[in-house]
């Protein structure tokens, strides 16, 4: 049983509309501090720390596109406008998404720091709960396969005869 389909689906919906608008609160944030804030921030440094500034917004930027997407694609989901199977279609998975460097972390300001590591907690809890997700659909579709396996065992008359001769002898 798909993960989503082993909680009631109401708990479901919420835990996904929930990140869903903290993605999108925390996407506001970052536009506003990247296009504000930051760029008054990165003035105060050197032109590799600005590159760097300019690649860390880059990736929380990157980090939060790929939660909205993947979440977008579970409210789709409940929709009934992706099948269950079509979930585990890569192009619906969680985008890929680079870590930050220790190093370039703490020299950032606070306002860049919180949202990198906002949007990297954001993006770990999703991508747990991918897998998950993914988790729960392999074994379903584990034990799918077996008990069409069993019924095609059962309803085949040729194998019914061989193992009825096997018995016999």
């Amino acid at each position: 049983m798909h993960t989503a389909e082993s909680v009631h689906p109401a708990l479901f919906s919420r835990l996904i509309d929930g990140l869903y608008i903290e993605a999108l609160v925390m996407a506001d944030e970052a536009r506003a501090y990247f296009d504000r804030q930051g760029a008054a921030d990165k003035d105060r440094y050197d032109t590799m720390t600005r590159l760097s500034f300019t690649c860390e917004s880059l990736k929380v930027t990157t980090r939060l596109m790929h939660v909205i997407a993947w979440l977008m694609t579970q409210k789709a989901w409940q929709r009934g406008e992706i099948s269950t199977d079509a979930l585990g279609d890569p192009k619906y998975r969680l985008g890929p998404a680079a870590d930050t460097d220790g190093a370039v972390l703490v020299i950032m300001p606070s306002g860049a720091r919180q949202l990198v590591e906002g949007s990297q907690s954001l993006y770990a809890r999703v991508l747990r709960l991918q897998g998950k997700m993914e988790a729960a659909l392999k074994r379903q579709h584990a034990g799918r396969e077996s008990v069409v396996a069993a019924s095609v065992v059962a309803t085949s008359p040729a194998l019914e005869l061989i193992g009825r001769l096997e018995k016999s002898f």
